[in-house]
């Protein structure tokens, strides 16, 4: 069965705490040639029966609706991975 990808991550612009902490870790391990992350949100949709452009455009509109929120984070991608046999 496909799944459809839905990456969100903050806004470009705002500060990421998690990802500052992260990095600030990172640093302190000895990898300092990393100098930035960011932290964002990854969701798996499992679909039965081919993706058609009406199910992908239910999804981006539940990307921009429900699982990201407008005001601080970006729906960065949407895609579709084919089962693996």
């Amino acid at each position: 069965m496909p799944k459809i990808i839905v990456e969100v991550m903050p806004k470009a612009d705002l500060l990421d705490p998690q990802g500052k902490a992260v990095a600030g870790a990172l640093g302190r391990l000895g990898h300092s040639a990393i100098t930035d992350v960011r932290i964002g949100k990854r969701f798996e949709l499992t679909v039965e029966g081919e993706v058609t452009e009406q199910i992908l455009a239910d999804v981006a509109t539940l990307a921009d609706e429900i699982f990201s929120n407008q005001v601080i984070e970006d729906v960065t991608s949407i895609r579709v991975e084919e089962a693996q046999a």
